[in-house]
């Protein structure tokens, strides 16, 4: 018999996985053929969830937990739960139940065709805003668009099943800022997609804002990709030619219209521009020299603070 892992990052889901447990039974009652292991990882829950695990794993031997020292975020606790996890395969997916359990099935029959990875992508429903549809799109097309990967729009969801030797590769990753999205899609393997619909989160409030998704966007960019670096010397060139060449052009204009040259309020804000741009160069240049300055700390991507297995 097969062992099915389900790898669910918790923050704050103390109404959620109860449900999520029980939705995820009832479709592995149908797949008798398969075993299956939830791992739970509490990333600093500030409510009840911890009690709540720690009461549904006295009663159910499937559930198992792993409690962080304190919140890490969501992709170190997939990351976490990856490296316990004994399955014959893996899938990730959130404990807020947008992630359909009913879809499970569908994702191991991909994975018993022979497919190594199956991702899924995201339709959010009418429902969904539209600046929450038009930030997702863009989201995507930044980021295929800047970094090595290509990612599918709405195919960056962290809801997908991995095979155990692509999972034995993941845990060989030490990068201190993860972004799992763009590993799979670099790792390669041979991969399979299925569509579904985001379903409404039954309880409590998402703790991914605006903030968490432009930092996510540069995680994912700076760490696939040293395109903004490229970017940041052409705009250098590009605006130093500019500068000359018009520059050039006025003092020329001057000299045949016996003009003079004049210049607090362009001289002003030539400054300022030419020091905004310098700015934005070297913020891309600081974030990578951040990357690299946490990276050779080799501290750990999470600490556990409390396990049941």
């Amino acid at each position: 018999m097969k062992k099915i892992s389900i790898v669910i990052p918790a923050y704050n889901e103390e109404g959620n996985v109860a449900l999520i447990h029980q939705k995820i039974k009832e479709v592995f009652s149908e797949l008798p053929n398969y075993d299956f292991e939830i791992i739970f990882v509490n990333d600093g829950s500030r409510d009840g969830t911890q009690k709540q695990l720690e009461v549904l794993s006295s009663q159910f031997s499937e559930i198992k937990f792993i409690e962080f020292s304190r919140n890490f975020g969501h992709q170190p606790a997939v990351k976490a739960g990856m490296d316990s996890a004994l399955g014959n395969a893996v899938i990730s997916m959130d404990g807020d139940l947008q992630h359909p359990p009913e879809l499970i099935p569908q994702m191991i029959k991909k994975w018993e065709e022979g497919y190594d990875v199956v991702l899924t992508i995201r339709k959010y429903p009418k429902e969904i805003s539209f600046f929450k549809r038009k930030t997702s799109d863009f989201f995507y097309k930044l980021l295929s668009g800047l970094s090595d990967v290509n990612l599918t729009k709405g195919g960056g969801s962290d809801f997908r099943l991995m095979d155990a030797n692509v999972v034995e590769v993941m845990r060989k990753f030490n990068e201190d800022d993860l972004f799992l999205r763009g590993l799979t899609s670099w790792m390669g393997f041979k991969q399979s997609a299925i569509e579904f619909t985001a379903s409404e989160r039954v309880s409590g409030q998402s703790s991914y804002n605006l903030k968490k998704m432009i930092t996510f966007a540069f995680t994912g960019i700076t760490a696939f990709s040293v395109k903004p670096l490229y970017i940041a010397a052409y705009l250098g060139f590009l605006f130093s030619a500019f500068s000359v060449i018009g520059y050039g052009a006025y003092v020329i204009y001057a000299f045949v219209s016996k003009t003079e040259i004049s210049g607090w309020a362009s001289l002003i804000m030539t400054i300022v521009f030419f020091g905004g741009l310098q700015l934005i160069i070297l913020g891309i240049i600081g974030i990578y020299l951040g990357k690299i300055f946490k990276q050779v700390k080799a501290r750990p991507n999470y600490i556990i603070k409390n396990k049941n297995f």
